[in-house]
């Protein structure tokens, strides 16, 4: 598993504004972005431009419709540990990332009474569907031998992707 880009992709007035509406959902109407355009005070053409140019510059992944798992029914959570060899956890991982039984899948530091290094979410209807899916990937991925363990999530806390700010911390910084 490869941490994220390090350049981080610096972002100007109007494309914090445009993110800032964006993040909160794309308008669910005929013509959306004109509808952006307007409360931004630009043209549609520029705010498909800077969509591109932030998408091509890495700065945001993608635009997609977000689903509530909750309100699909999937409402199991298991973030499935395992104790695997340092030098061999990245393979494991990648491979890991690559099933589309997991949502997320990232490689940990171990630490005093924690012996596990690779963390993979998976969800399901039931805890005995995700522990099948779990058992299943396990085999198929060759966990088998490495000590691993489930942990279920007990209740939801919070649940939001990152935002963006409406001002930088370093623009909030030069201002004081």
């Amino acid at each position: 598993m490869e941490q994220g880009p390090r350049n981080r992709a610096a972002i100007g007035d109007l494309e914090r504004r445009l993110l800032l509406i964006v993040q909160e959902g794309i308008p669910l109407v005929t013509e959306p972005y004109r509808e952006i355009a307007e409360r931004l005070g630009t043209t549609e053409e520029q705010v498909l431009a800077a969509l591109i140019s932030l998408l091509e510059r890495r700065a945001i992944k993608r635009l997609a419709a977000v689903p509530n798992h909750y309100a699909l029914g999937v409402t199991h959570n298991g973030m499935s540990v395992w104790n695997v060899p340092d030098e061999i956890a990245g393979e494991i991982g990648r491979r890991l990332g690559q099933r589309d039984e997991i949502t997320h899948c990232y490689r940990r530091p171990r630490a005093p009474g924690w012996p596990y290094n690779v963390f993979a979410m998976v969800h399901g209807t039931s805890r005995e569907e995700v522990m099948a899916k779990i058992e299943a990937i396990s085999g198929e991925a060759g966990l088998g031998g490495y000590e691993h363990d489930v942990l279920f999530s007990t209740r939801l806390l919070k649940k939001q992707g990152m935002r963006v700010r409406a001002q930088s911390k370093a623009a909030r910084n030069a201002q004081d």
